[in-house]
């Protein structure tokens, strides 16, 4: 009689057991879940220290295309430093026609030349609805903030690039944060961005996607990025 007493209580002792070990089993993967963003999390956090401690940036930031009638920044290719300073070649679209110009920029200052022209002069970006270049290399303010200002984070798996295996991670960024790059951006929307990193969480490029100028649609550009031990000196011409 007694053994008929216990086999119920046995078997409903194992069924709430069952019942245990399945809840914790996905309680450990939502755990799992989260760990893993909070582990990209860190990854662009150590991508920004990467950058800002860099002596030296080469940078590139372009578009393939703007829209119709769009007046602004088509490419920038060029290196500087954190004082902010930047060297290099700008190409903006204007007027439906794309104009190149060598760009200094130092001191709050942006200097240009066109080819046709003998001296640089001074000139407000703001007018072309391009940023100041050099304001690109600011460790507050420039691209490597976008790093650490990321939401919706999540792991957009690997990809190459040459013999690397980069690891790709996916976000999205306030329009606020978009605008103190590219002027022109619509800070009341949302963009999407996608980043690769390396295996030391080098920042080896940013693609971001959205509203970057008031007519014509979506924009994309693509930010290619490489740090130098070796420091570079650019003064005002």
């Amino acid at each position: 009689m007694r053994i008929r007493h216990l086999l119920p209580a046995l078997l409903a002792s194992t069924l709430f057991l069952a019942g245990c070990t399945g809840s914790s089993d996905s309680s450990d993967a939502s755990d799992d879940k989260g760990g893993d963003a909070s582990a990209l999390t860190a990854r662009l956090a150590s991508a920004k220290e990467a950058l800002d401690s860099a002596e030296t940036i080469d940078i590139s930031l372009a578009t393939k295309s703007l829209p119709d009638g769009i007046t602004g920044l088509l490419s920038a290719q060029g290196k500087g430093n954190h004082s902010p300073a930047f060297k290099g070649k700008v190409t903006v679209i204007t007027g439906g026609s794309s104009l190149g110009a060598d760009v200094i920029a130092v001191d709050g200052k942006v200097y240009a030349k066109t080819g046709f022209a003998p001296n640089f002069v001074t000139i407000d970006p703001k007018d072309l609805k391009a940023p100041d270049p050099a304001s690109l290399l600011s460790t507050d303010a420039g691209i490597s903030q976008i790093l650490v200002k990321t939401e919706s984070i999540s792991d957009g798996g690997q990809s190459r690039d040459g013999k690397d295996v980069l690891t790709t991670v996916k976000g999205t960024l306030p329009g606020t944060v978009v605008a103190t790059i590219i002027p022109s951006a619509a800070s009341d929307q949302t963009f999407k961005v996608t980043y690769r990193l390396d295996d030391d969480d080098q920042l080896r490029d940013a693609t971001l996607t959205g509203q970057f100028y008031p007519e014509g649609g979506d924009v994309t550009y693509t930010v290619g990025l490489a740090t130098s031990d070796t420091p570079v000196t650019i003064t005002a011409p």
